[in-house]
């Protein structure tokens, strides 16, 4: 009985995020997405415009917080926070918005697990491939501060595309979709001119 009430709830709190809330939640979601993403981009200037070295360069938050950069659980936390977060909403989504949301699901499940890796190596103090510290399966080939650089502008530009058609869905999928986040229609100046004279 209790784990039906619990369950209840949280598909009443599900269905609540993908329609009344489902707006809201994904500007929250994407301001999360756009100061992480700016952390990375900042991390990258600081290396290649201002010369730094990648130890000193720490993004923004990284400078008077450093812990925050060398934390594999911060990092494994957002790994999650936003695999979730895409998981959860993604009911929201209809036609063609839908298909790019799962897109950008499926690299972040991948981008997950390469955090869970790092994770784990950083907890047991066995590294991938006797590396001298935690590795990812691509930081094999590609440095960490580009190799996550590209991790997030991947899950990004499906991202967008995704709620650029979820604001502005065709009329087949607008009348499929069960939240309040279409932009609303305006008619062109031509029929709105037409009709008044």
């Amino acid at each position: 009985m209790v784990e039906t009430q619990r369950s209840g709830g949280w598909k009443a709190f599900s269905e609540k995020l993908n329609t009344d809330w489902h707006k809201a939640a994904l500007l929250l979601y994407t301001v999360v997405v756009l100061a992480h993403w700016a952390e990375h981009i900042a991390q990258a200037i600081q290396i290649y415009v201002l010369d730094w070295t990648v130890p000193e360069a720490r993004g923004v938050l990284g400078m008077p917080f450093p812990w925050l950069v060398t934390s594999e659980w911060m990092h494994y936390g957002y790994a999650i926070l936003m695999m979730v977060s895409f998981i959860i909403l993604r009911h929201g989504f209809v036609g063609r918005a839908k298909t790019w949301w799962k897109v950008a699901m499926w690299i972040q499940v991948w981008h997950h697990f390469e955090h869970l890796l790092l994770l784990l190596q950083a907890l047991t103090g066995a590294n991938l491939m006797g590396a001298a510290k935690p590795s990812s399966i691509a930081q094999l080939l590609i440095p960490r501060v580009e190799l996550h650089l590209f991790y997030n502008t991947i899950v990004f530009i499906p991202m967008v595309i995704a709620m650029v058609y979820h604001l502005r869905p065709s009329a087949e999928e607008r009348a499929m979709m069960r939240c309040a986040c279409a932009l609303r229609h305006t008619e062109p100046a031509t029929k709105a001119k037409a009709g008044v004279a």
